[in-house]
């Protein structure tokens, strides 16, 4: 007899996880629907054999284990790739770490799914099914294949959503649904037991004795016995909260409350050797209302006074002020993201100085103007201009190649984006240097010029394997304005005259 269910899981099963990963590398190049029959091999047994498909290899007739040889010899056009074990631990992973949003309780099952434990999560989506509707569509949004099914232990969910199609029906599933060792299925088939109601049949005694932990295995897929699962949780972030008697009507009561909070958790971190580098306090208002405000560090920290100093920028800036209404009758700061933070001798030298100043000050700048909008420049390891640098977080220190000492720039420092094409260029042709062009109505005429400094297409980044070269010049007027502009293209007897374009300015 079924015990009476205590929870409820949700299982997540990603049949085609393999071929989502490979559509996902590239999605324009591969439209759902259209693409080649592909299959993803590994080598078992000295052999290379297929163990992930894609859905028009198996409209084909193939399936998983089949060598590739024979696989190759039914589809000639068959199109091959290795399996990322990796990539897919990946994503399985970022899925795991998603579902936090429907509960804490949330765990993989490798390879290919996930159990949610929603006991008591469901009501903000009106009830499980409205949970898994909600978490289906986020899946499909995302581009990855899932089924979803609900059971009373994590295995009964699993086989549902592996098996089910659909349907509660447990006695109706096969016994691959145990999941068993390959040999111990191939046994129960042979025995003539194909599916869980002919094994639920049978004497556990029987099934234990010849089986090992088939009983088990039949036991919980049937309900009877709950393993819960363990979840994937980081460790439990540092908070401390501050309950009233009597509700707080001012903001600067609670600003105050929040610095006691802060010596709390500083404390608390003291102990575990670390240091905050997001914060967030929550303003809890009798009337249910919970006001939320984060602030974030550039290096990890413990001071309250700085703390709450970044509080108070952040709240000056707000442009929704925080209203107290009826007051605050709870406060809580959490500590969100911390790292590493260990004693050191104070450094006086000017230069150490100089770098906590600067974080301190990008600090400040986020809490007032917001995080996304402080950031630093950083180097890419490519050739082409517009993308030789890109923006990261403020708390990195990319290094840059210095410019030899007493020579001008070699490229402006800001960019024209997109680069503006120029009219009326007077050149020699077929790669001569520019002697006149026309830019915003004007005519410059080029007294001076270097180059050219040609840049080659990555064509190992285009699908087409081509791409025309720029031949860059360093160009000055006779009014001692300086250009950066290049030809776009050579002159090929039956193409194209090439562009010429503007890409920068020099000061």
């Amino acid at each position: 007899m079924t015990a009476p269910a205590s929870r409820r899981y949700l299982a997540i099963w990603l049949p085609m996880l393999a071929e989502d990963i490979w559509r996902l590398a590239d999605p324009a190049a591969r439209p759902r629907g259209q693409e080649p029959p592909t299959v993803f091999v590994e080598k078992i047994n000295n052999a290379m054999r297929l163990t992930a498909l894609s859905r028009s290899a198996l409209a084909l007739g193939l399936m998983p284990n089949l060598t590739l040889a024979d696989a190759r010899a039914r589809v000639p056009e068959l199109v091959v790739h290795d399996r990322d074990h990796g990539g897919e631990a990946r994503l399985l992973a970022r899925i795991v770490a998603g579902c936090a949003r429907y509960t804490p309780m949330a765990a993989a099952a490798p390879p290919d799914g996930a159990i949610l434990d929603i006991t008591g999560c469901t009501h903000a989506f009106d009830g499980e099914a409205g949970l898994g509707q909600d978490l289906a569509a986020r899946l499909a949004q995302g581009g990855v294949t899932a089924l979803l099914d609900y059971g009373d232990t994590p295995e009964q969910a699993r086989a549902l959503a592996r098996f089910g199609r659909g349907k509660c029906d447990l006695f109706a599933l096969p016994v691959e649904a145990l999941e068993a060792e390959a040999p111990v299925t191939l046994a129960l088939r042979r025995a003539g037991l194909k599916t869980i109601g002919a094994l639920a049949r049978r004497p556990r005694k029987m099934l234990a004795a010849r089986f090992g932990d088939l009983a088990i295995r039949l036991g919980r897929l049937l309900g009877e016995q709950d393993r819960h699962i363990t979840p994937e949780r980081p460790l439990p972030p540092v908070f401390a909260l501050r309950r009233f008697a009597e509700p707080i009507g001012r903001v600067e009561d609670a600003l105050a409350c929040l610095e006691d909070l802060g010596r709390d958790a500083a404390e608390t971190l003291l102990e575990r050797h670390e240091g905050g580098r997001r914060f967030l306090a929550r303003l809890f208002r009798s009337d249910g209302a919970v006001a939320m405000v984060e602030v974030t560090t550039g290096q990890p920290t413990r001071d309250p006074a700085l703390l709450i100093r970044l509080f108070r920028e952040r709240i000056d800036a707000l442009s929704d002020p925080i209203d107290p209404g009826f007051g605050f009758d709870l406060i809580r700061l959490d500590v969100g993201g911390t790292e590493k933070l260990v004693a050191r001798q104070d450094d006086h030298l000017a230069t150490a100085r100089h770098k906590e100043e600067l974080a301190e000050l990008v600090d400040r700048l986020s809490a007032r103007l917001g995080a996304r909008r402080i950031y630093r420049a950083r180097p890419e390891n490519t050739h082409i201009p517009e993308c030789a640098a890109v923006a990261c977080a403020p708390s990195q220190s990319p290094s840059w190649e210095a410019a030899p000492e007493g020579e001008p720039p070699m490229r402006p420092v800001r960019l024209l984006d997109p680069p503006q094409p120029v009219g009326a260029v007077m050149s020699e042709v077929p790669d001569g240097p520019p002697m006149r062009f026309t830019w915003c109505g004007r005519a410059y005429s080029i007294a001076r010029w270097e180059g050219p400094e040609r840049i080659a297409a990555e064509w190992w980044h285009r699908r087409d394997r081509g791409g025309k070269p720029r031949d860059y010049y360093r160009v000055e007027d006779a009014d001692g304005h300086r250009f950066w502009l290049f030809r776009h293209g050579q002159h090929t007897p039956g193409d194209e005259e090439p562009g010429w374009y503007i890409h920068g300015l020099f000061a």
